[in-house]
């Protein structure tokens, strides 16, 4: 058998709300670069799934095509010696003058085929519709593509016109390349169900290979869904066409995500009433398995295993994504590849497994419904001027070349495998791995930034070490090198440091906390081969720039705080060139009430007023946006500054208001005022707004307050007697 293969592919999603389309191309930018083959191709990938899209060649009318996007493309990929599995509709209904329930669907795409060969007649892999079973669930069962369908009959005649295009188009492909291979794709989840529910379970498992079954010919009287079928509008002399003349794939493309598998639950008073749903018999909630079941997931192995056995066909893992931390990122898809690994050694012939959305996707959280904007990234992340390799790229490298991967969050289990996927109350035995692996130390035990480290890292499965001065002064050598030598951590997060700015005008501690400490890590490091990354303020900068200043933009503070920190990075950076130094600046979160936003919103309920700097503007950072974006870019070993600050740029007062209007609260209790009328010690810079020529990992603003007032932990709002907030433009006034 030939060494397991290495296929990658781009998310192309092209769907219709309504008269709405939406290009996944397009929406991450991979229609307008052609150098992403180049990136791909540096992966050793052996194949890539090309989108020649029906949509976007013919929109306007059949025959009329625009070939030059894919001419362009198809040449590169002839010049770098990787081939193409072509696939003509993703997720899509075909053009406007057309629908997944036209009569004439399955000609036209034939008709579209046979342009497709006759240009390009060096392609023999093809997948002309992706995934037609889920596809015709989303739109002709469930609503929520075009064409909105809700009902058995439009999901059975969508499915069917699928189908028969498949077989007309590689019908037509063939006329012209006769060893042309269909790679046939589709979901295959399992549903699991509780003793009342388990026919509808029943049902739905078989339901899901009926693409496949369709295909191979298999869909007689003797099938289980015959009279479904039947019952629901399909023809008796279409179905047994498809068995005279079956369209067996020559490989079967297994897409397998966290959330296929389906748990079906008539325990409807342990769910929320948003869930509750049900058939015609029974009232139940459909929750993802992996939220309720005690064991583990099948996964990629079972369901290899299931495909390989029913159709003895070769099989390919045609899509591995995961939209989560970076870590579980590299988890999901090494576990991928070691489930192919342990099929073949028992004699399975599976030749492929495909790291997918290479370049990240846009709104799949909703399911492409709605235009939110979220971007999940891929292998590489596409946010700033150019795509930047994420750690998955050096993982799928290395599966490509057979080398053993070495990224240490490789020795922890996803959070698919630990206790905290479960949401609801478990049924039958947990199951639960915990964390291992090298830890991540993290300095700063009594601060709001290290807690917040510690409480994330735990819930992303990195195992961690937090540490307070007692137990290791960072401007200590003595003191930093024993620490490394205890806990030998892949990586430290520096979240110690002096951060009241007022104070450390006349404090001299605060040079040795942010710089001798900053400096004095950096160098047991780099001297360890520890990453590490540690945090500086937007006070380096001066405030004379009109526009947020970025990463090559040269410091110039106004104040002591501000020059200990420009300071600092110089060190860090000379001492430990592989360091990651983050800018970030006017910290709010959930958790603690030491910060502007938590004692705004407390003063307000108190009926208090609020003066704040209307004169001073900054980018407000949401503490658990700012961590879960340092611990990808960390894990990514990303290294230099990076400015890591909500998407956004408001004064002090701007920001109580939004606050206020957050919270329905009285607005009218904000007053703005100049700066100097607070009587901070240290100048501040009138405009110290962070952008980034690097790329932007960080929400909006407008998206962390929201999630902020969700977030929001009840302790949290009582103020505790004797706190004191940051000194950042904040005077409460009884």
């Amino acid at each position: 058998m030939s060494p397991l293969e290495l296929w990658a592919g781009p998310e192309c999603t092209l769907n219709r709300l309504g008269d709405h389309f939406r290009d996944q191309l397009e929406e991450t930018g991979f229609a307008q670069r052609l150098d992403d083959l180049d990136r791909l191709a540096s992966l050793g990938v052996r194949r890539i799934r090309f989108p020649l899209l029906w949509e976007r060649t013919a929109p306007d009318a059949p025959g009329e095509y625009r070939w030059q996007w894919a001419d362009e493309r198809l040449q590169r990929l002839q010049q770098l010696g990787v081939k193409a599995i072509v696939g003509l509709v993703h997720h899509g209904s075909g053009p406007r003058y057309t629908g997944l329930l036209d009569p004439a669907f399955p000609a036209l795409l034939a008709g579209y085929a046979r342009a497709v060969a006759e240009r390009y007649p060096h392609l023999t892999d093809f997948t002309p519709i992706n995934e037609p079973l889920t596809t015709a669930r989303f739109s002709g069962l469930y609503g929520l593509w075009y064409p909105h369908h809700r009902d058995d009959r439009s999901f059975v005649r969508a499915l069917l016109h699928q189908v028969q295009a498949t077989v007309l188009a590689m019908r037509a492909i063939r006329e012209l390349r006769p060893d042309a291979r269909l790679v046939q794709t589709d979901d295959l989840g399992l549903t699991h169900a509780r003793p009342r529910l388990q026919y509808q379970a029943n049902f739905e498992n078989v339901r899901r290979w009926l693409a496949f079954d369709l295909l191979a010919g298999r869909v007689d009287q003797r099938h289980r869904l015959w009279r479904y079928l039947r019952r629901h509008g399909a023809g008796e002399h279409e179905l047994l066409a498809l068995v005279e003349s079956p369209c067996m794939p020559d490989v079967i493309g297994i897409n397998c995500y966290v959330t296929s598998e389906r748990f079906l639950d008539d325990r409807l008073a342990l769910y929320p009433r948003a869930l509750h749903g049900g058939n015609r018999r029974h009232r139940y909630v459909d929750v993802e398995t992996v939220r309720v079941h005690g064991a583990h997931i099948g996964g990629f192995e079972a369901r290899l295993r299931e495909a390989a056995e029913r159709y003895r066909r070769p099989v390919a893992i045609t899509e591995v994504h995961l939209g989560c931390s970076r870590e579980e990122q590299c988890r999901w898809l090494h576990q991928a590849w070691q489930a192919a690994l342990k099929l073949r050694s028992e004699g399975a012939e599976v030749i492929a497994v495909t790291p997918w959305a290479a370049f990240g996707t846009m709104d799949w959280s909703s399911l492409v419904t709605r235009q939110a904007g979220r971007y999940e990234p891929g292998l590489w992340d596409v946010r700033g001027k150019e795509p930047r390799a994420t750690a998955l790229v050096q993982l799928a490298r290395q599966l490509a070349h057979g080398q053993t991967p070495d990224h240490p969050v490789l020795a922890g289990c996803g959070w698919w495998q630990r206790g905290l996927r479960l949401l609801y109350p478990p049924t039958g035995a947990v199951q639960a791995r915990s964390m291992s692996g090298r830890p991540l130390l993290i300095t700063g035990a009594t601060g709001t930034l290290g807690r917040a480290f510690a409480r994330l890292a735990q819930m992303r499965g990195l195992p961690w070490r937090l540490l307070s001065r007692a137990e290791m002064d960072i401007a200590d050598a003595r003191s930093v090198e024993a620490m490394l030598a205890r806990w030998e951590p892949w990586a430290v997060v520096n979240a110690a440091g002096f951060v009241r700015v007022d104070e450390a005008e006349q404090q001299p501690r605060q040079w040795r906390e942010n710089v001798v400490g900053a400096a004095t890590l950096a160098q047991a490091c780099a001297r360890h081969g520890v990453r590490l990354a540690t945090f500086s303020s937007d006070l380096v900068f001066g405030g004379d720039k009109p526009a947020p200043y970025v990463e090559s933009d040269a410091p110039r503070p106004l104040n002591a705080y501000g020059a200990a920190k420009a300071e600092a990075e110089r060190r860090v950076l000379a001492q430990a060139p592989g360091a990651l130094v983050v800018r970030t600046a006017a910290f709010f979160g959930p958790w603690d009430p030491h910060n502007f936003v938590t004692q705004t919103l407390n003063a307000l309920r108190r009926g208090e007023r609020v003066v704040a700097a209307s004169d001073q503007v900054v980018s407000p950072t949401y503490v658990p946006d700012l961590v879960m974006a340092t611990l990808d870019l960390l894990v990514d070993g990303e290294r230099g500054l990076w400015h890591l600050a909500n998407r956004g740029a408001v004064s002090w007062a701007e920001l109580a208001q939004t606050v206020a209007e957050a919270a329905l609260l009285d607005g009218s209790k904000v007053e703005g005022v100049p700066g100097e009328s607070l009587g901070q010690a240290a100048r501040r810079p009138a405009q110290v707004a962070l952008g980034s020529e690097r790329g932007e990992p960080m929400p909006t603003l407008h998206d962390a307050i929201a999630r902020y007032f969700a977030d929001l932990e009840p302790d949290v709002l009582p103020e505790p007697e004797g706190a004191r907030g940051d000194d950042d433009g904040l005077r409460l006034v009884a």
